[in-house]
This record gives C-alpha cells, sequence and structure tokens, in this order.
C-alpha cells in the first residue's frame, strides 16, 4: 500500500481535494455529489470522519487528477491580487517582511497587509485596506474584482491617479468604496451605478470632474462623500431619508438642490455657486420671461407665420377628431355585430393576445358590453394618475391580455392621458359586493411603501375589476427563474428582498388583522418590482385561501397561510429552484435533504459561488423551514419573521462593513 502524507492544517486548503474525493467515494450518489457541493470546506469535518472506510490505493492517482483544479481559482485570485498591487505600488516599492502581496504566500492565512478573509472559511477575501501607505499607481479594478467575495475597498490617504475605471461596476459584492484624499481625474464612471449592494460611498479630496452617474438608483446607498472634486452639474435626486451622511460641497454642481427632508444643512451644499434653493440661503431665481422683440419687418412676418400654424393646427385637430370619431363608430359596429354572432351561435367570444393594439382588446371590454353594464361608475380610491377615470374609458383603452389565472385575468392597458395601469379582473370570488367595497376601502386606508395598493375598483354582480400602478421590472418569480444567466441576483439582494416583504406583511397582518384580512394568494409571481427595483407585494387581500400543502384544519388561518407562502418564497430565494404543480413539493424536498444533513446541497449554486456566508444562509433556512411547518399554530408570526430576518440581514452589513 503507498504511504499516505497528510499535510498541515496550514495548508488546509491544498488539502481539501483529498477530502472531497474521500466524501465522494463513500457517497451513493457520487456524481451529483461532485457536481453539486462546491464548497469544499463546509465537508471537511464529515469526510474526515469516514477516512478509516477508505481504500487508499487509488490516493496518489487522486492527488495528481485533482489537486492542480483545486488550486487554481484560488491561484488566479492570488495572481491577480498580486497584480492589483503592482499598479498600484509602482516600482517594487521596499515594503516589510509582513506585507506579503506576493505569489509566493496566500493573501489569508499568510495576512497579507491590509487583507481580511471571511471568518469561517478564510478562503474568501472580504476586505481591502489600505490607507496612508503612500500608493502612487493606478486603481486596476478588473484586477482586484477578480476577488467574487470583496466587500470594503479602502484606499484613502494615498497619492493614487488617473481614473476610477469601468469595470469597478464588477465587484459586484462591493457594499463600501473609500478612495478619498487621493489624486483621481475624470470622470466618475456610469457604471458606478451598477454597484447595487453599495453603501458608503467617499471619494472626497481627489480632481473627478464631469456630471454624477445615475448614483441615486443605488437604493440602499446610506453614506455619500464627494466634497473637494471639481464635479458638475445637478443634485440626483437620492433617498435622503435614507442616507445618514452626505457632503457635495466645493465642487461646481449648479441648478436647484432637491428637496433633502431636512436631514442636512447648508454645509452639505456650499462652495457651489451654481447651486440654489433650500437649505442654502440663496433661493433659486423665477423662470425668466421671453424678452420682447423690437418692431420691424422681422416681427411681422414672424405673427403671420404664427397665425398660419395656428390655422393649420386647429385644421388638423378637427380632421384628426372626424377620423376617430369614424373608428369608434366602426368599432363599436363590429363589436355589437361580435356580439350579437356569439349570442346567436352560443359561443363565447374569444380574445386575441397578439401584438397590435387593435387585435388586444381586453376581454373583460366585450363582456361587459354585452351585460350590459358600462354605464356603471368606476370607485377611484388614491392616484392623481386616475383622477375622474370613468369605467366607459377604461374599457375604450387599448389592452394586451398579461396573462390567465386561477382567478382571472391580468390586463396592461393604456389611458388617453398615457398612464399605464395594470388591470385585474376577478373571477369566480363568492364574495358579495358590499362585502368586497368594504374590503377595498380597509386596504386603502392602511398605506404601506412594500405593498402595491388598487387605485381604483369595479363591482358589480357580473364584474369586478381592480386597477394598479403598473410595475415595469416584472416579478420575483421572473428574476429568479426567466433572467438571463448572466444577469446576477446576488446573495445581499436576495436577503434585502427577503426583509423587504418580511416587513410589509407583518404591517399589513399587524393594521388588518380584526377585519381578518391576510393576502391569501402569496407567491413569488406577486412581489414586483417597482422603477427602484424595490420589492412590491401585490394583489393584497383578493383571494380566497389556497390550500397550499395544509390540512383543512390550518385553512381556517388566513395569516398562517401567508406565513407558509411566504415560507415558499424564502425556499425558492435559496434554492433558486422552480415550484412547478408537477408533482415536486419544495418543501418537502428541502426537508429530506436536511435531515440527510447535506444542508448545502439546499443552496443555488450560484450563491455558493459568490462565497455567500453559509451560516446567514442557514440561519434564513431556518426561519423559512419555521414557516412552512405542516402544523399552522407551530409557525411563527409575520412580525417574529420579520425580527428574524432583520437580524440576520444586519449581521450581514456588519460582516460586510466592519474593518480590521
Amino acid at each position: 500500500m503507498p504511504q499516505v502524507t497528510f499535510v498541515s492544517s496550514a495548508n488546509w486548503h491544498l488539502a481539501t481535494p483529498y477530502y472531497l474525493f474521500l466524501s465522494y467515494y463513500v457517497t451513493s450518489d457520487h456524481s451529483s455529489f461532485i457536481k453539486e457541493n462546491s464548497n469544499w470546506s463546509y465537508f471537511a469535518n464529515t469526510c474526515q470522519s469516514r477516512m478509516d472506510r477508505i481504500s487508499f490505493r487509488a490516493l496518489p492517482i487522486l492527488i495528481f487528477l485533482l489537486l492542480p483544479a483545486a488550486n487554481s481559482e484560488l491561484q488566479e485570485v492570488k495572481d491577480a491580487l498580486v497584480l492589483f498591487m503592482e499598479k498600484l505600488s509602482p516600482g517594487n516599492a521596499t515594503r516589510g517582511q509582513n506585507w506579503g502581496w506576493n505569489t509566493s504566500s496566500d493573501p489569508c492565512n499568510d495576512k497579507w497587509e491590509g487583507v481580511s478573509c471571511d471568518d469561517t472559511t478564510q478562503h474568501f477575501v472580504k476586505r481591502i485596506v489600505l490607507e496612508g501607505f503612500n500608493l502612487s499607481g493606478i486603481l486596476d479594478s478588473s484586477s482586484v474584482c477578480t476577488a467574487k467575495s470583496l466587500a470594503v475597498l479602502s484606499l484613502k490617504g494615498n497619492n493614487i491617479s488617473g481614473i476610477l475605471p469601468e469595470d469597478i461596476s464588477s465587484c459586484k459584492q462591493l457594499t463600501h468604496l473609500f478612495l478619498s484624499g487621493n489624486r483621481f481625474t475624470g470622470k466618475l464612471p456610469d457604471s458606478l451605478s451598477q454597484l447595487s449592494n453599495l453603501k458608503r460611498l467617499e471619494i472626497a479630496n481627489n480632481s473627478f470632474s464631469g456630471e454624477l452617474p445615475d448614483v441615486a438608483r443605488i437604493s440602499g446607498l446610506i453614506t455619500f462623500y464627494v466634497e473637494n472634486n471639481q464635479l458638475s452639474g445637478g443634485i440626483p435626486d437620492f433617498d435622503f431619508l435614507n442616507l445618514q451622511d452626505f457632503s457635495v460641497s466645493n465642487n461646481n454642481f449648479s441648478g436647484p438642490i432637491p428637496d433633502v427632508k431636512g436631514r442636512f444643512n447648508a454645509d452639505s451644499f456650499s462652495g457651489n455657486p451654481g447651486l440654489c434653493g433650500k437649505p442654502l440661503s440663496n433661493a433659486c431665481p423665477p423662470t425668466s420671461p421671453p424678452e420682447k422683440k423690437s418692431k420691424g419687418s422681422t416681427n411681422d412676418f414672424l405673427l403671420y407665420l404664427g397665425y398660419i400654424i395656428i390655422g393649420l393646427l386647429v385644421l388638423l385637430f378637427i380632421t384628426l377628431r372626424l377620423v376617430r370619431k369614424k373608428k369608434s363608430k366602426a368599432k363599436t359596429d363590429t363589436v355589437k355585430k361580435g356580439v350579437a354572432q356569439d349570442t346567436g351561435t352560443n359561443k363565447p367570444s374569444s380574445t386575441s393576445t397578439g401584438s397590435k393594439t387593435g387585435d388586444n382588446r381586453s376581454e373583460y371590454s366585450i363582456t361587459s358590453a354585452e351585460g350590459g353594464i358600462a354605464r356603471s361608475s368606476l370607485v377611484v380610491l388614491s392616484s392623481p394618475a386616475v383622477n375622474g377615470l370613468t369605467f366607459e374609458e377604461l374599457l375604450r383603452a387599448p389592452a394586451e391580455l398579461l396573462g390567465k389565472g386561477k382567478h382571472g385575468s391580468l390586463y396592461k392597458v393604456m389611458l388617453d392621458n398615457g398612464e399605464i395601469m395594470a388591470v385585474k379582473r376577478l373571477k369566480d370570488w363568492s364574495i358579495s359586493s358590499e362585502d368586497f367595497k368594504r374590503r377595498m376601502e380597509k386596504i386603502d386606508q392602511v398605506k404601506q411603501p412594500n405593498v402595491l395598493p388598487p387605485v381604483a375598483y369595479y363591482c358589480s354582480n357580473q364584474e369586478k375589476l381592480l386597477v394598479y400602478e403598473y410595475q415595469p421590472n416584472g416579478s420575483l418569480f421572473k428574476l429568479l427563474h426567466e433572467s438571463p444567466n448572466d444577469q446576477s441576483f446576488d446573495w445581499g439582494s436576495r436577503l434585502g428582498v427577503a426583509a423587504g416583504i418580511a416587513q410589509s406583511l407583518a404591517f399589513m397582518h399587524e393594521k388588518l388583522h380584526e377585519d381578518g384580512i391576510a393576502h391569501g394568494n402569496l407567491k413569488s409571481t406577486n412581489i414586483l418590482f417597482n422603477k427602484n427595483m424595490d420589492p412590491c407585494v401585490s394583489e393584497y387581500g383578493l383571494m380566497a385561501i389556497e390550500n397550499q400543502g395544509q390540512s383543512s384544519a390550518a385553512q381556517s388561518s388566513s395569516f398562517m397561510s401567508d406565513v407558509y407562502g411566504f415560507g415558499v418564497i424564502l425556499l425558492e430565494l435559496l434554492t433558486g429552484k422552480l415550484v412547478e404543480n408537477n408533482g415536486f413539493d419544495l418543501a418537502k424536498w428541502v426537508h429530506s435533504v436536511v435531515r440527510e444533513e447535506w444542508t448545502v446541497e439546499v443552496f443555488d449554486k450560484a450563491l455558493v459561488l459568490e462565497g455567500a456566508n453559509e451560516e446567514r444562509m442557514v440561519n434564513l433556512l431556518q426561519v423559512a423551514l419555521k414557516c412552512v411547518n405542516p402544523s399552522p399554530s407551530e409557525r411563527p408570526s409575520m412580525n417574529q419573521i420579520a425580527v428574524m430576518i432583520n437580524a440576520i440581514q444586519e449581521e450581514e452589513e456588519r460582516s460586510a462593513g466592519s474593518e480590521p
């Protein structure tokens, strides 16, 4: 038997392939293990305990085959970081013996200067803090972003020059970017706004110029320091309620200051002569009226030309009205003829889902006209976009069928004023008109930013319609299961979505508990994203409770049904797996995997490859399993769930933001 030499704990990351093979060898499903479990450190203890059951005859061959593959990814990161330092500190400046940053050492195990790694695995570089080291080169973001798990990059107080490269957006996990006190120049890259996890941005005391990119779209930003640069243009309309630290002083910004919600004083905006409005003392000047032109032949010519243009516009307006009236009459005749034919032949009318607007007439407009109820009124709740809207105008508007479900159809409708609305047509809901109206009024009284309220509704014996503001960025279901492979949905974003949904549901449950109004049909297709990519719970309180894997006794608690639905959403976020009606039970599958003590197999491979913190993923998984408990009485309330998820999110932020 060949002699086996074991490696020391200091070189554990090199020994990992050995343990991988040992675990692979004693596992019944060998291929699936190697294919699905790339988080090697998780299996170390389990594999080590099984070593006495292994034949070591194949070990030399295994070492030859697996050792290069095991080290290739770590070597790539190490080489990239060494290149990053070579460009950051050109000329091979002399450093102390503990400096590190060379190919003969390891950034985590050998403690490179300024580098901190993941506390649990010590394999992933999380923070690079090199402040005040007199670094005089350039920032090579393509190299440093090779460390995919990098959350903190601080290079404050050096002499770094050049531009901030566009590919800084490759550092997708970055939460803290500190570049103040250097000699950076040029325009800030537009890709900076793609750092969706960024919370603190400090680039003060440099020579950046040009207009700011759309950094206001970074919804979680809490620090923004850009003072003492040469930036120009207007100041974006940030979410000032979320910002804790803010300064744009001593630049070349101009124009009115957005509403800062009373959060920041004049010091945050001083030193910009072109700025005006509160909190500065100089008010913005009123818009000046156009200057009067001198009399003369030129003015006479322009006057007559204006009369001619006005006359042509009036003529064009009259012509368009006549054409529209003629087309409207023709469409009405066609609809009436179609209804009469359908009634005479006793066949239901069909709704086209073609791409042409004319062919995409909404299904409810035809059936409503047939029912003779088009003279009824539409109840407008609380949106200026639909003020004065009537039921007749809603029916006349072109509508695109977005989809059909068990409880009705959903349409995208464009109103005459250009506003786009989503209209839900309900069917098979045995609720009286009075109860329906009472429920809509109750929901309208409760406002929560992450719950999408109806802005209008229509109710009769034949029809029940809900009008919502259209959300252009799709649903959580589409983001998880239908997005291109290159579109990242990272751990931080998923955790943020979970926290936002939990908080909004906890609020709604508390406010509507006495009325017994829960969501009733909570699933990932009903979680939409607004223009800022914040999650919004849609269709709250519209449906009877579904049988979501619960016993008949559990159906009595509508709020516990929401908890179950939320638990399934958490499982989708963690596993990335599709919940289908083909016999696959996601909750049951997760329980079975966890029971076999292979918890890491549950998680989405994208999260594992990203280097998401396994402990916090497991903590969120435990919350999900509590939510899908078969016994409703054993499930936590949404308020308890929100508290648990907020604690996980706060721990994530502390871990990412803590400096060595």
